[in-house]
């Protein structure tokens, strides 16, 4: 993630706040077409300025009193909603304090999610331009049933549709289900990331030229879906997932070990790119393997390579710093060689759909 100086006084802004101290508290949009965010100096009549683009007027995402968005869009858009919502078809109840604390939540990690998308400049088209596979959200509530029990909303994807639990936003729900699930890390912004790996694979590999490469490097995604998760949570996983997989549920399925990779692919980037904004630099006794500065691009990097020698290190710093404060591990991941060369695959993944450069092949199945 980026780091954002004020039109006004110069100071430090980052990319979720709503207001610069340095310009007397003065309000904070986020531009979505130059990925700047910017001071913000009052037009009327809820519209709004940007002292560097006096030229045009701009407005905040409606959905902002109920989601805390920060995002702008133009005053002459008929679209009210900033990109992020617009992809929304079902949000939580904001009826109560804790409804909207929960999307406020949502809100967040899904423009977090954006920043990185429109950052890595690839296509997402929604419901409106690709009616039957288009990307669409559901935040959906849990139901209760006959008796009275509360049934969990199911977080997944489907032609497009990702659907997430909105109970995830609580601290307290989704500790328990990470503890139950035995998983090391679970995050809403994961949550974000990992779906969004199966609608690319739908959009981005599927029926393209490098569908072949992923079955090699992934496995075959057509295999029985039902049966294989059916395997994992009866039985666990491989005794020596470590060596292949980025994680335990990775082995499960092949589409699961791509939607995993993919958001690890998002989570280096964006941390690399905040060391980068950060100038953070690590040199443990001079010791030459551990020592890493983010000098490059991270959503440009010319390969996973690139990315992973610096991200080694400061992965090791960020999870020291963790345990300092008797915090778990950031980072409680360990990247295998064959998890670098599934990384590699997802930059040059990305890097051909932002230059259009991907191949259609309908004998492809």
């Amino acid at each position: 993630m980026r780091l954002y100086q004020c039109d006004v006084s110069g100071l430090p802004l980052y990319f979720d706040n709503h207001f610069s101290v340095g310009a007397n508290n003065a309000p904070v949009g986020f531009v979505a077409d130059t990925l700047t965010l910017h001071t913000l100096t009052n037009a009327g009549e809820g519209l709004w300025r940007i002292p560097s683009r006096p030229d045009r007027l701009w407005k905040f995402c409606a959905n902002a009193p109920i989601d805390g968005s920060n995002w702008l869009v133009n005053a002459d858009d008929p679209n009210p909603l900033a990109i992020p919502a617009r992809y929304n078809r079902i949000i939580p109840s904001t009826g109560t304090a804790q409804g909207r604390e929960r999307f406020h939540k949502i809100g967040a990690a899904q423009r977090h999610l954006f920043y990185s998308i429109l950052r890595f400049d690839i296509p997402c088209p929604d419901r409106g331009s690709d009616p039957h596979g288009g990307l669409v959200f559901d935040f959906l509530e849990d139901a209760i049933d006959d008796l009275g029990h509360s049934v969990p909303a199911m977080t997944g994807h489907e032609d497009g549709l990702i659907s997430i639990r909105a109970a995830e936003a609580d601290d307290a729900v989704r500790e328990t289900v990470r503890v139950s699930m035995g998983e090391p890390y679970r995050t809403l912004l994961g949550h974000f990331r990992h779906e969004i790996g199966h609608f690319f694979f739908q959009q981005l590999v599927a029926g393209t030229d490098m569908l072949a490469e992923a079955r090699q490097l992934f496995g075959d995604e057509r295999e029985d879906y039902d049966s294989a998760l059916q395997k994992h949570h009866g039985e666990g996983s491989f005794v020596d997932w470590r060596q292949r997989f980025i994680s335990a549920y990775a082995s499960c399925h092949p589409a699961e070990d791509f939607a995993e990779c993919w958001a690890h692919f998002f989570h280096i980037v964006d941390t690399l790119e905040s060391a980068r904004a950060f100038g953070l630099s690590v040199e443990p006794f001079r010791h030459r393997d551990l020592d890493a500065e983010v000098k490059f691009d991270p959503y440009r990097a010319e390969s996973a390579q690139q990315l992973v020698e610096a991200w080694v290190p400061i992965s090791l710093a960020l999870n020291t710093f963790q345990r300092s404060m008797g915090q778990r591990d950031i980072y409680p991941f360990v990247l295998a060689p064959p998890v670098i060369e599934k990384l590699d695959f997802i930059n040059r993944l990305i890097k051909a759909a932002r230059q259009g450069s991907l191949r259609r092949t309908p004998l492809a199945g």
